[in-house]
């Protein structure tokens, strides 16, 4: 007998061999026909597999993170059983499942995918996943797999299969499809009962720019229609709310070939947006106690050397700059944590100087593979909202839940409610990717864990997820449309400092070394301001918007009057425009709304006569007639209150 025990601290006894499934049937037939994959010792299994010894297990289903996983990952091969029905002598590359269903790489020869492929692979799809084929798992041997995709002519298989040890390669079967795979899979193709492909993309084979542009078709698949249907209505929506789109209606900001792929030019209107954050943010750390500094935007080659990262991400950065010196190479700057290690070692440190909270909207430059940028979300050269707290070993815990006040403020001042603190941990298996001592990486990992509980974060743990040099707290927001994105982040770091060999003198008055706290509530501006416009759909809160209000004139003879309304208010600190062309006032107003302008002043006869305006608000129409003086205090009134609430 086994001895299986669940996530709810129950256990149970079970033949020696049984599946996941047999234990799911045990429990419940109405669960059994709902379960998708089993985690079996926290690794997501097929429920199929024989389990030969104790362990902990948790049986997953769509409502699981793992579950949609191995759905989607399970829909990629029904997808390229499709593909190879509809197209035959298709080559197949990777398909794995992705944070919203699924894509799959393939090399059609010189056939171009058009939406009319998309739509016959959608209707073969459905016709394969009625049969509901089992997913059949098979080990096999190196020289089998190779026999195997030989005769397919597969060379993108073929290469997967050289990085591979005999005796760790699997087959997974189902219907006339076979595929190299890890798995896990459903049970059976008929789980599969509505599928969307979403679009069609150019992906490098394994992300390498010299070898051969591959066709990268996206899907989404659910077990019922009602969820695609939900899920349709989410597309359109999002489409809407696209940054892009939203960035270049709204005049924020641009891109230009001729500057380079990646690199965002700020119009004046994204410029005095991103600037009223970063006010925003400067004005919150300075109450914090934190100190600007200000670093340059190439380092030398050594510096990165010293902190770890051109070891770890050097392949990632741009080619460094030689300069008439001989041997002497500098980097633009990837990141802005080994400026401000030199910062602090600049001056001999004192116990009595810590925390020392050094801060700086750094912008720093990675290289981005094209097909890999996207908008802000994804781009070359960005800003970090960095921040880097040097403290003793003591302090770290209530460092780290003041960041935590932090980045909840930030949340809270820009309308974001529903997040989840994830905490990032190292790989349970392989620490060959961490630097440092077992010991620190173990404190820093307890006080991330001690300080989210006493903040009372809503927190999910994850495995593998830690940066190189210590663990982190991740915030994952949910967006006003239920889409997932990482913003902020907490990093404890007991390495850089071992690194560039930072110390301060303590009470003892012997040497000691301090604790590192990389932090970003933000991420990254250009991020960030991605994420707020899709998430407000473009109204931004009135304190943040770059135009509050404009000023309509009904005609040519009122501009005068409209003039002395906008002065007034700029005088009285409110971000005014004036709308004087020769058109008609619905139109003013049309254009005003589509441009997301918070409040209208309409002036005519009546408003210059009586000195007045007719307020009109962004989508609630007319709200009356204010005298200016009116109108100025309703506006102040109403940006403090955003500015404290929003």
């Amino acid at each position: 007998m086994i001895n299986v025990s669940f996530p709810d601290g129950a256990s149970r006894q079970y033949e020696n061999g049984s599946s996941a499934m047999d234990i799911a049937k045990s429990i419940s037939e109405g669960l059994a026909r709902k379960v998708l994959a089993a985690k079996v010792n926290g690794q997501v299994w097929d429920l199929s597999r024989p389990i030969n010894e104790d362990v902990s297990l948790q049986l997953l289903t769509w409502n699981d993170i793992e579950g949609k996983s191995t759905f989607w990952h399970s829909s990629a091969h029904l997808m390229a059983e499709a593909l190879e029905a509809v197209f035959p002598g298709v080559k197949l590359g990777i398909g794995p499942a992705i944070e919203k269903g699924f894509y799959y790489d393939i090399d059609l020869g010189d056939r171009q995918i058009t939406e009319d492929d998309l739509r016959k692979l959608e209707v073969k799809m459905a016709e394969l996943a009625k049969t509901n084929s089992i997913y059949q798992r098979k080990e096999v041997s190196k020289q089998e797999a190779v026999r195997y995709f030989t005769e397919k002519d597969d060379e993108y298989k073929l290469e997967l299969i050289e990085g591979l040890n005999d005796g760790e390669i699997t087959f997974y079967t189902q219907g006339n499809f076979t595929d190299l795979c890890r798995g896990p899979h459903i049970p059976t193709t008929g789980f599969i009962k509505a599928v969307k492909l979403t679009s069609i993309a150019g992906a490098y084979w394994r992300g390498d720019e010299k070898r051969k542009m591959l066709t990268r078709i996206y899907g989404v698949t659910f077990p019922n229609q009602k969820e695609l249907d939900e899920y349709v209505t989410l597309l359109e929506e999002a489409k809407k709310r696209d940054h892009r789109k939203l960035g270049k209606e709204l005049e924020l900001f641009t891109f230009s070939e001729k500057v380079g792929l990646g690199l965002p030019l700020w119009l004046p209107k994204g410029a005095m947006l991103r600037e009223r954050l970063q006010q925003f943010l400067q004005k919150a750390q300075t109450e914090s106690g934190y100190l600007p500094v200000i670093t340059p935007h190439i380092g030398h080659k050594n510096l990165y050397v010293t902190s770890g990262h051109y070891e770890k991400y050097g392949k990632d950065s741009f080619q460094p700059i030689k300069t008439p010196q001989e041997g002497e190479e500098f980097f633009l700057k990837p990141m802005n944590c080994p400026h401000h290690c030199e910062i602090y070692k600049a001056v001999p440190r004192s116990y009595k100087d810590l925390p020392l909270r050094l801060a700086e909207f750094g912008t720093v430059y990675r290289y981005e593979q094209h097909g890999e940028l996207h908008g802000l979300t994804r781009v070359r050269g960005f800003t970090q909202d960095d921040a880097h707290l040097f403290c003793r070993s003591e302090q770290v815990k209530d460092e780290f839940k003041k960041v935590i006040d932090l980045v909840l403020y930030v949340f809270r001042s820009l309308g974001f409610a529903d997040y989840t603190a994830q905490i990032s941990l190292r790989d349970k298996e392989d620490r060959s990717k961490y630097i440092g001592s077992d010991e620190n990486w173990e404190i820093a990992e307890q006080a991330i864990i001690e300080a989210s509980a006493e903040k009372g974060l809503s927190t999910v743990v994850e495995y593998g997820e830690a940066a190189f040099y210590g663990p982190k707290l991740d915030f994952m927001v949910k967006d006003a449309i239920g889409r997932r994105w990482q913003l902020g982040t907490i990093q404890v770091d007991y390495n850089l400092p071992e690194r560039f060999d930072l110390t301060y003198i303590g009470e003892d008055n012997a040497k000691h070394r301090p604790v590192m706290i990389h932090r970003a509530p933000f991420g990254s501006l250009e991020r960030f301001v991605a994420v707020l416009i899709e998430h407000c759909a473009g109204k931004f809160p009135l304190w943040l918007t770059p135009t509050q209000a404009v000023v309509l004139p009904i005609s040519d003879k009122y501009i005068p009057y409209a003039e002395e309304v906008k002065m007034q208010l700029k005088k009285a600190d409110i971000r005014a425009e004036m709308d004087e062309r020769n058109e008609k006032i619905g139109k003013k107003i049309r254009e005003a709304e589509m441009n997301k302008i918070p409040y209208m002043f309409v002036v005519g006869e009546k408003e210059m006569q009586e000195g007045k305006v007719a307020v009109r608000k962004q989508s609630k129409g007319d709200i009356g007639t204010k005298t200016i003086a009116e109108a100025i205090d309703f506006l102040k009134a109403e940006i403090d209150s955003k500015t404290a609430s929003e």
